[in-house]
């Protein structure tokens, strides 16, 4: 198959180690483009939950993928999220094509393109981390059990749901936190002069402009590769949208099932090990 050519791709919120990433699919991905730039905006490995320490071989293969653009020195500038905040100890880190940084200023074509994860706007993050996190395992465990419906859906011959999906829209507090996060966002980003302010965070893939009194800015979402599986592209002068299942060159099939892969990295130590030995391989 044929890769397609994408000047800027913009990922986020993969939660690597949860049950609900679709790892598998965004391999699918990755595998069917030809980047000249990656930005992973946050929350890629979701070191929150990795205690439990769920890791399989589909998870594993996104992130030696990834090494594998940086060793053949494709930039990947990697954003930190709030489920990666560990990561944020190691700012300003190089290596090869490789960036670990908390925001970034993407030019593109002469037009500016602020990127950030977005966590910093959300007030739960900034006074009750604790709960924060207890949201997100609350968060995975609903994910992993509409998994196990959209699978006895299947069966009945039907299409999937989004339980979350339905809960957010229903939910007068989160469609108002979606709305307030979009404008603030966008406030921000018009008062610093950008043309673009990029997010992820929300889960929610959108482009669209936001005007103010103040000015104009088009806010782009990522999405996210728990429900919605889409990513932002930059390619011949302008931005899109890309939604998995509407990308009729990649197999869809069983992606829905329920996940049996169960192999698990037993520490966290022989997993880093694992990474730095794929690197000296694709030096």
């Amino acid at each position: 198959m044929k890769k397609r050519d994408v000047e800027v791709v913009v990922i986020s919120d993969v939660h690597l180690g949860t049950y609900g990433c679709h790892a598998k699919e965004l391999l699918r991905y990755l595998k069917s483009i030809q980047p000249k730039k990656i930005i992973l905006n946050g929350d890629i490995i979701d070191i929150w939950q990795f205690k439990k320490r769920y890791w399989p071989k589909s998870h594993m293969k996104i992130i030696k993928y990834l090494m594998g653009y940086i060793t053949k020195g494709i930039p990947v500038h990697y954003i930190t999220g709030n489920h990666d905040e560990m990561l944020r100890k190691f700012v300003g880190f190089k290596l090869g094509g490789l960036e670990i940084v908390n925001k970034m200023m993407l030019d593109v074509d002469g037009k500016k393109a602020w990127c950030f994860h977005g966590d910093v706007f959300d007030v739960t993050m900034q006074h009750s981390k604790w709960l924060a996190k207890l949201g997100a395992i609350g968060y995975d465990t609903l994910i992993l059990f509409n998994r196990f419906i959209n699978y006895i859906m299947e069966l009945m011959g039907k299409g999937p749901i989004s339980m979350s999906k339905k809960i957010k829209n229903s939910v007068k507090s989160a469609v108002k936190f979606i709305n307030n996060f979009e404008h603030t966002a966008a406030e921000i980003a018009i008062d610093k002069k950008y043309d673009y302010v990029v997010c992820g965070h929300i889960h929610q893939p959108i482009m669209r402009e936001i005007k103010t009194d103040n000015g104009t800015v088009m806010y782009l979402n990522s999405g996210d590769w728990i429900e919605n599986l889409t990513a932002l592209e930059y390619n011949d002068g302008k931005w899109s949208l890309y939604h998995y299942y509407e990308d009729q060159t990649i197999s869809h099939k069983n992606d829905d099932k329920h996940p049996t892969e169960e192999e698990l990295v037993p520490e966290t130590s022989e997993l880093f090990s694992s990474l730095l030995q794929e690197f000296e391989i694709n030096k």
